[in-house]
């Protein structure tokens, strides 16, 4: 079983929210998930990141891969 902490994309049309999640890398992008590790919301000025960074770390030591995205916004959380 691949697991990856990717984006699940929620919101309206054209006002996109993400939701952070650890999920099978067979499943589809908005469906079934293990466990939600925060959100992202790139619409609002400065862009929201809550991410639980302990909860991060653990499915990474247990072997997640996180996408390029979450990489890109997990450094940015560790940084603030």
């Amino acid at each position: 079983m691949a697991v990856k902490i990717r984006l699940r994309r929620m919101g309206a049309k054209k006002a996109p929210f993400y939701r952070i999640v650890v999920a099978d890398s067979r499943y589809p992008r908005d469906g079934r998930f293990i466990e939600e590790l925060g959100y992202y919301n790139p619409m609002s000025e400065p862009c929201v990141i809550k991410l639980d960074l302990e909860k991060t770390k653990k499915w990474i030591s247990n072997g997640a891969k996180p996408t390029n995205t979450v990489k890109t916004l997990i450094k940015r959380q560790e940084v603030v």
